[in-house]
């Protein structure tokens, strides 16, 4: 009788989740559906589909607009991608991360003072991967030009409205842009009057910007007119910006401002087609890339949360809660530990880390009464049949981590959301603008809506996604070179920082210490699902380390609890912050894990706030929870698109 009353409040539960009402409508569409983080690169794709082309055409010119805008991200960050190919029944996957340059090495940075690499400026950059990887992208999957597809970019690069967001946080950002010659030139429109930066809907022009495109896209027709294939077209403009005259152009401005990016560091780049990894959750493949992004991360979560019953415990309920923050605590230990490069040694154990046997002693590791915060990486080694080479290690790396949370509060990470005022107090972004939450009372004072804060909730990336009729779909999570940028020479493009998700001590994590030529561990994390072979879900989310937190809990939202995928982008996440910060600060207090540290939402229930302070948890509140969620859901039965945006963010889509 007890499991039907728990079977029949369940099933309530879950009813009233379907019938709830969100904020923005879902998107339908039968041919077409692009998805992205602005109205106006939304429109780009739309323009794409239009002409004719297939959702990677669509993509590109999302990715081409979005770094136009400076959407979070610029032309010299770095793309990855996953792709569903209708033609193979496969899915692939595009790393196109630049490198470390020629001497980034540990001892460079560490006789600077570093503890990590810088957060901003020409040191904090890896080579530009955008520009090779949408044209690899473009070349191989897509049907159409570069110059059809770089239109739109083209055209918003001679002048374009503004938005608030961007020209905001140009002007949040002018003291750190006036360090840099070519980035002041661009960004500040209005020198020395009060507001310097644009103002919004202010028309917004990068004439040598619009120059570097129109070059890539001469070299295209010049091969074109030579008798190239369309192919060997596109990547003449491809070698045209690794290697001609804008490299040149490129490093010259990179290096003048103190850089260390060389010409052959370019010339030897070059984008990477692998292999996905992906596992099975009750019958749902999902796909993620490899371990040089934290997307494992998201598998291994599934792999340890198939040996609970999820759906019976409610969406949200305390002993759900506890359960996801449990398992990500584990699977970020492992993280942060094992992940990097997979062209470089020593080799991510990745056979290891997605074993369901893995999965099932790590379970059997979660305290169901309490928070542990002394959840530390696994050992996965066994599982290939192997024995663990870094055993003293692990140990060593024990006394990097603050378990006390003396100087921890209820801080979300620097790089999501936190940004502290006089007060000492954590911000939050509420539907009335900026807000403080103190971690433990809860107190709200209105803040100014320009903080900082605003600017690092919305800093990191963008997502991408697309899908079509004749079955492409692409899910993109682009990022790198967000402002303030540097922006090199004459080119108009804005340098990448990804540089500081490095580490300098092998003791935090051996796969990922910086070497030249090496691409550093990434928190950027696209995601495909299918379901039956076929395509089922495209999926993505921007926000540093919340990034697959969130997409785990919209994917579970989808299901384990039935809901739509616009319901999914909306609902109330928790964000964990017992892990080692990827983006942040130099120093290594700034980057330690915030034991039983949580974000929750603001409408939490009373009860469900007491029984997890009584569990162990430090929580703080807040009305958004999650960075903006894009998604498609390819719905078979109907022979349909159902699109989803999320309702934090000015992310946008489109659907025919």
């Amino acid at each position: 009788m007890k499991h039907f009353f728990l079977l029949a409040f369940s099933l309530l539960i879950i009813g009233k989740i379907q019938a709830q009402q969100t904020q923005k409508p879902p998107l339908h569409g039968k041919n077409w559906m692009a998805v992205t983080g602005k109205p106006l690169a939304a429109t780009a794709g739309a323009m794409i589909f239009q002409k004719g082309g297939n959702a990677v055409d669509a993509a590109c010119a999302m990715l081409a607009a979005t770094c136009t805008m400076w959407d979070v991200l610029s032309w010299g960050g770095e793309t990855q991608a996953l792709i569903y190919n209708p033609k193979t029944g496969k899915v692939i996957a595009i790393n196109a991360l630049g490198v470390a340059p020629t001497g980034a090495t540990v001892d460079f940075f560490k006789g600077k003072g570093y503890n990590f690499p810088p957060e901003y400026g020409p040191l904090a950059a890896v080579t530009p991967g955008t520009p090779g990887g949408l044209c690899y992208i473009l070349a191989e999957y897509g049907t159409l030009s570069l110059k059809e597809v770089l239109a739109p970019a083209m055209e918003m690069a001679a002048g374009y409205p503004i938005e608030a967001q961007t020209a905001n946080s140009i002007e949040n950002n002018k003291q750190r842009i006036k360090e840099w010659p070519y980035s002041k030139a661009v960004f500040l429109t209005h020198p020395g009057e009060k507001r310097e930066a644009p103002e919004a809907g202010e028309i917004f022009v990068q004439k040598e910007l619009l120059a570097t495109l129109t070059k890539m896209v001469e070299a295209e027709q010049n091969a074109l007119r030579n008798k190239k294939s369309r192919k060997e077209a596109i990547m003449a403009a491809y070698d045209r910006f690794y290697k001609g005259d804008i490299a040149k152009e490129f490093v010259r401005g990179c290096q003048e401002q103190g850089g260390l990016i060389t010409l052959n560091d370019l010339a030897k780049w070059k984008p990477i087609e692998e292999e996905p990894l992906h596992v099975n959750y009750k019958g749902i493949e999902v796909y993620k890339l490899q371990s040089w992004t934290q997307g494992p991360m998201l598998l291994q979560s599934l792999n340890i949360l198939e040996n609970f019953d999820l759906k019976g415990m409610g969406y949200n309920s305390t002993r759900y809660i506890h359960t996801l923050y449990q398992t990500m605590n584990l699977t970020f230990a492992d993280r942060d530990f094992y992940y990097g490069d997979p062209y470089f040694t020593p080799k991510t154990p990745i056979t290891g880390l997605l074993s369901k046997a893995y999965a099932k002693e790590r379970a059997k590791q979660i305290n169901p009464d309490r928070n542990d915060p002394e959840a530390a990486p696994g050992d996965p080694y066994p599982y290939e049949g192997k024995t663990n080479p870094f055993a003293q290690l692990l140990q060593q790396r024990k006394s990097y981590t603050d378990t006390t949370n003396k100087k921890q509060g209820g801080f979300l990470p620097k790089h999501d959301a936190a940004s502290l005022n006089a007060t000492g107090l954590p911000v939050d972004l509420s539907s009335n603008g900026l807000q403080l939450l103190h971690a433990d009372t809860e107190n709200m004072l209105a803040v100014n809506s320009d903080s900082l804060y605003m600017d690092r909730l919305w800093r990191g990336t963008t997502s991408v996604e697309a899908a079509d009729k004749d079955g492409w779909v692409i899910s993109i999570t682009p990022s790198g070179g967000w402002t303030p940028a540097c922006i090199a020479g004459h080119t108009g493009v804005g340098m990448s920082q990804r540089l500081q998700s490095f580490v300098l001590d092998s003791a935090l994590c051996p796969f990922n210490v910086i070497a030249p030529g090496k691409r550093p561990r990434v928190t950027l994390t696209p995601s495909l699902a299918l379901k039956d072979g076929k395509p089922f879900l495209a999926f993505g989310v921007q926000g540093g380390d919340t990034q697959d937190q969130n997409l785990l809990q919209f994917f579970l939202n989808i299901a384990e609890f039935g809901m739509t995928v616009q319901q999914a982008t909306e609902a109330a996440n928790i964000n964990t912050n017992q892990l080692w910060l990827s983006l942040g600060g130099t120093a290594t207090k700034d980057r330690q894990p915030r034991p039983g540290n949580i974000l929750l939402s603001k409408n939490t229930a009373d009860s469900i706030r007491t029984s997890l302070k009584n569990m162990g948890y430090i929580t703080t509140f807040g009305e958004r929870t999650s960075g903006p969620i894009n998604a498609i859901l390819i719905d078979t039965k109907h022979g349909s698109l159902w699109g989803g945006s999320s309702n934090n963010g000015e992310d946008y889509g489109i659907g025919w």
